[in-house]
C-alpha cells in the first residue's frame, strides 16, 4: 500500500425528502469541485417540524479525500 496523504472536509447537505437524499446531495455537489473523495461520515442529522411532520432534513458530513502526489 502507498502512503497517502487525506484531508477531510465538512459539509451540510439538505433535502425535504430525507436524510438520504441529504448525504446524496451533499456528495453529488462536493463531486463537482472535490477529487479522489474516499469516504464519510456522518456527524449528525437535524430536521424541523411542519404540521407535526419531518418537513426538511439536514445533515452535516465529513468528507475525507486523498490529496494528490
Amino acid at each position: 500500500m502507498s502512503d497517502h496523504t487525506y484531508k477531510k472536509i465538512e459539509l451540510v447537505g439538505s433535502s425535504p425528502n430525507g436524510f438520504e437524499e441529504a448525504i446524496k446531495n451533499a456528495l453529488a455537489r462536493a463531486q463537482k469541485t472535490v477529487r479522489n473523495m474516499r469516504w464519510f461520515e456522518v456527524g449528525g442529522t437535524r430536521g424541523y417540524s411542519e404540521d407535526g411532520k419531518g418537513g426538511h432534513w439536514r445533515v452535516t458530513l465529513k468528507v475525507g479525500f486523498r490529496l494528490e502526489d
